[in-house]
C-alpha cells in the first residue's frame, strides 16, 4: 500500500489534475467518518477519485487505505466504505482501465478483504437497504462480477420489486 506521505501521490492524477491532496484526505478516514451528504473527506474523495464514472491512478492507490480504514471496524463503518471500493472497481473494468503495474498488489489485496469485511459487518443490523446493496456489490466486485456489483447498487427495494414483476411475467408469459 503507498503510505500516505509518500511523494508518488504527486505523481498520481485524479479528475482535478495532481493527487497529492488525496493522502490528506484519506487520512481523515482514520476515525470512520459517516458519508453524510456534502460531508468531508467524502466529498472531495467521490469528487476526485470517482467523477462521474471515471477513475483515475490516485483511486487505485487510495482504496487500500479505504479497504484498511474499514477494516479497523466494520460493524461501525456505514456503507460508502464498502460502495467506494466496488464502484472504483465497477468503473475500472467498464472502462477497461490497467491498475498501474506499482499499484496492482495493494489494489487486489484490497479488494479480496472485502467479503470477509462484509462477513464481519453482518454482526450489525442491515435495517438499511443502502448498507445491504454496498455490501453486497462489495461481494460481486471483489469476486470479478463487476456487471452484478452494478446492477446491486441499483437495487433497491422500490427497483427489485418492478423488476421481479418482469422477470417473472416473462418467465410465465
Amino acid at each position: 500500500m503507498l503510505s500516505l506521505d509518500d511523494p508518488h501521490w504527486n505523481e498520481l492524477t485524479h479528475a482535478f489534475g495532481e493527487a497529492a491532496d488525496i493522502s490528506a484526505l484519506l487520512l481523515q478516514l482514520e476515525h470512520l467518518p459517516a458519508a453524510k451528504e456534502d460531508a468531508e473527506p467524502w466529498f472531495s474523495l467521490w469528487s476526485a477519485l470517482a467523477h462521474q464514472g471515471d477513475v483515475y491512478s490516485a483511486s487505485f492507490a487510495a482504496v487500500p487505505h479505504i479497504v484498511e480504514a474499514l477494516a479497523r471496524d466494520p460493524v461501525k463503518a456505514d456503507a460508502t466504505y464498502f460502495q467506494f471500493p466496488a464502484w472504483v472497481e465497477c468503473c475500472r473494468v467498464r472502462r477497461r482501465m490497467e491498475v498501474p503495474t506499482e499499484l496492482v498488489q495493494a489494489y487486489e489485496s484490497a479488494l479480496a478483504r472485502l467479503p470477509f469485511l462484509v462477513a464481519e459487518a453482518s454482526r450489525r443490523s442491515w435495517e438499511d437497504d443502502g448498507f445491504m446493496q454496498c455490501a453486497l456489490a462489495a461481494i460481486a466486485a471483489a469476486k470479478g462480477q463487476t456487471l452484478v456489483a452494478e446492477a446491486v447498487l441499483e437495487l433497491d427495494q422500490n427497483v427489485a420489486q418492478p423488476f421481479l414483476d418482469w422477470f417473472r411475467e416473462s418467465w410465465d408469459g
